[in-house]
């Protein structure tokens, strides 16, 4: 069949010719087979394979509550969303308020904050994990502070014992935005499970893919109930999708300006969005999350051989630090051009994309440089954002991802030896 004949279309793999995307998906016909159930069943909304992902998610990362939605943005917007919700009193996020974050950033995870109303502080980034400083972290703390909402990038977990000291000792909320880590572990403990709320993408670049997709994590059930009810339109009805009467008295309420008995599915508690996902997301991510071990063997793979090769070259290159207390489920294999060197990131890239080898810089480099983010009025910088502006203008990643055999990785070595001897005579 069809599928099956792509799948034989890329393992033959034609050296220069054949491109190297920086990442993609691997499926079977299990994925197809699920999502062909769904279109026969004729239930496309969330339904039962949307429960059985929620299910095995909740069991794989331990955490008692998901709640999945249609993208890994649309989880940071959930997530900090739903701390707006009147319920947590003085700690309720609201206009004003400022939240700490790292100016080497993805735009959605510092957006949602912005759109609220709060006001984002940034802190530069260490340039051996290009995850945000913690030592900085106190100092840009004020009476203001209400939240610290940051990645971690390219799947590597960020000092969680020192941020999560600082978030216990100034009773602040943390949301760990996941979408690159699904899988890394920070000293034996599940990313994710730190905070008071962790988002993931499931995008096709991500460890698992829905095509798109996205969940919200929490062991709180008031957050899981904000974050359901911010998810379904703001309604104040906790009911699945296509049940009724949960509560066992949907026409005994006495709500809002409404009179006693209005159906319960239709009074709205919270000015919220629709953000949920279909069930063919679902089929697809349920046989996804079971080749996951699998997938993060060979991405660990991936990375420890391209480490190998430009440890050797370490004049050249900055290389991510290691750390025993993590254990990392890559993303992509990050690399920073030293300032120094005779060549330049963009010579490099530019390279490596001639020879059919993609590229990716770090997120967005400097949150701080893009147009969007140039003029803003209500932001605060503490200190210099110097490694920022190194990241943007001298870090790329490698991909790492399954359908990167060892033909294809030994292929991106050779390349970037070739570079390095015209460029350096090694």
């Amino acid at each position: 069949n069809w599928y099956l004949l792509l799948k034989i279309m890329n393992l033959k793999f034609i050296p220069g010719k054949t491109y190297i995307p920086v990442s993609g998906k691997v499926f079977d016909e299990e994925e197809i087979n699920n999502a062909i159930k769904v279109a026969k069943d004729g239930w496309w909304t969330e339904g039962e394979f949307s429960k059985l992902f929620e299910r095995d998610f909740k069991s794989y990362l331990g955490v008692k509550y998901v709640s999945l939605v249609n993208s890994g943005s649309s989880a940071n917007l959930l997530a900090l969303y739903s701390l707006n919700s009147s319920v947590f009193g003085d700690r309720q996020l609201k206009p004003g308020d400022e939240f700490i974050t790292t100016s080497v950033a993805f735009p959605t995870t510092v957006n949602p904050g912005m759109m609220l109303g709060m006001k984002p502080v940034f802190i530069d980034a260490e340039l051996d994990t290009l995850n945000i400083n913690p030592n900085k972290i106190e100092k840009a703390i004020t009476k203001k502070t209400k939240l610290i909402i940051v990645a971690h990038t390219l799947g590597r977990p960020f000092d969680l014992e020192k941020v999560m000291y600082l978030k216990k000792k100034y009773n602040l909320w943390l949301i760990e935005d996941c979408c690159d880590a699904l899988g890394s572990k920070y000293n034996g403990q599940m990313v994710g499970t730190f905070g008071d709320i962790a988002t993931y993408s499931f995008y096709p670049a991500h460890q698992i893919t829905m095509g798109e997709g996205g969940a919200v994590v929490t062991n709180n059930p008031f957050i899981y109930k904000a974050n359901r009810q911010f998810r379904d339109w703001g309604r104040d009805c906790w009911c699945d999708t296509g049940k009724d009467n949960t509560c066992g008295k949907r026409f005994g309420w006495k709500l809002g300006d409404f009179p006693t008995g209005y159906d319960h599915k239709y009074i709205y508690s919270q000015i919220g969005f629709n953000l949920k996902l279909t069930d063919f997301q679902a089929a697809i991510g349920v046989a996804q999350l079971k080749k996951l071990p699998g997938f993060i063997v060979k991405r660990k793979e991936n990375y420890q051989e391209l480490y190998k090769f430009f440890e050797k070259y370490k004049k050249y290159f900055i290389l991510m630090k290691e750390d025993k207390s993590i254990d990392v489920s890559y993303f992509g294999f990050p690399v920073i051009v030293r300032p120094t060197a005779p060549f330049t990131r963009n010579e490099l890239t530019e390279y490596l994309e001639k020879n059919n080898i993609g590229t990716r810089n770090i997120f967005s480099g400097n949150l701080l440089r893009h147009p969007a983010y140039l003029n803003l009025e209500r932001k605060r910088v503490v200190g210099d954002i110097k490694n920022a502006d190194i990241i943007m203008n001298n870090a790329f990643w490698l991909g790492v991802w399954p359908g990167i055999d060892s033909n294809k990785r030994s292929f991106m070595i050779k390349v970037v030896e070739n570079f390095l001897r015209n460029y350096c005579n090694i």
